[in-house]
């Protein structure tokens, strides 16, 4: 694990979009097309920003693939992971992506899972955008995340500090209006990129990043499992870094 500590949220994501791209670029200089997972969030904000305005990415070369979302809710809705991501990135790349695959929270959980499925790539993802939650979940996968399940897309339960999270970013405004169930990507597919840029910003996040990176590897502890991954860059600033020993 590549650990980069930054001295503030821009900075931040300046430099996690700056890597996202030099990988994308060189993927689609050998291959000629990429491919990228993106995440949502607070902890997202300024790395997509950054991304979106990046003219030299052949963006019509690139399919992203939507990491997940809420079971039940309306693309209309504030909180939409999807409405967030056209809002806040698709729509505002210089070039339409060859594709977006979004996860469409109102159809039927099971069947949109099947539908995912047939959709994600033979081989590894290229590049995917993550973060860390307050609980240390990765995606919606929450304590204790299936480490083992081979499925791309999950339905999985949300644990009250995750919903808790969603209130305290501002996304809902009580924990009775948050979902309970969500659609994810599994941990196994989300280790299934080639590069890993993870962006963890905040004092509140600084209990999940010190599990992470330096108790125990454990599904009680989701994002701990990022250290076995071949290629993953952790992006910190003072506040989410402040607990670590090193």
């Amino acid at each position: 694990m590549n650990i980069l500590i930054h001295a503030d949220r821009p900075a931040l994501g300046r430099a996690a979009a700056d890597q996202a791209a030099e990988s994308l670029l060189a993927t689609c200089r050998e291959r000629g097309s990429a491919n990228l997972v993106v995440a949502t969030g607070a902890s997202q904000f300024e790395v997509l920003a950054a991304l979106s305005e990046m003219h030299t990415i052949p963006w019509e070369a690139i399919t992203v693939f939507h990491l997940d979302e809420y079971v039940g809710l309306p693309d209309s809705h504030p909180a939409s992971f999807r409405l967030y991501l056209r809002e806040r990135f698709v729509e505002r790349l210089p070039k339409r992506p060859a594709a977006f695959h979004e996860i469409n929270g109102t159809a039927d959980p099971r069947e949109e899972v099947r539908r995912l499925a047939g959709l994600v790539p033979a081989g590894d993802f290229d590049v995917a955008l993550i973060g860390i939650g307050e609980n240390a979940h990765l995606a919606f996968n929450d304590p204790p995340a299936d480490f083992d399940s081979q499925e791309p897309y999950l339905v999985v339960s949300l644990d009250e500090g995750c919903r808790r999270q969603q209130v305290g970013e501002g996304w809902f405004p009580t924990l009775a209006d948050v979902p309970t169930q969500a659609i994810s990507m599994s941990v196994r597919r989300i280790l299934a990129a080639r590069t890993l840029i993870c962006s963890v910003p905040d004092q509140r996040k600084a209990e999940a990043v010190r599990a992470s990176v330096e108790g125990p590897l454990t599904p009680d502890v989701p994002a701990s499992i990022l250290r076995q991954h071949r290629d993953c860059r952790l992006h910190l600033d003072r506040g989410s870094a402040a607990l670590l020993r090193a």
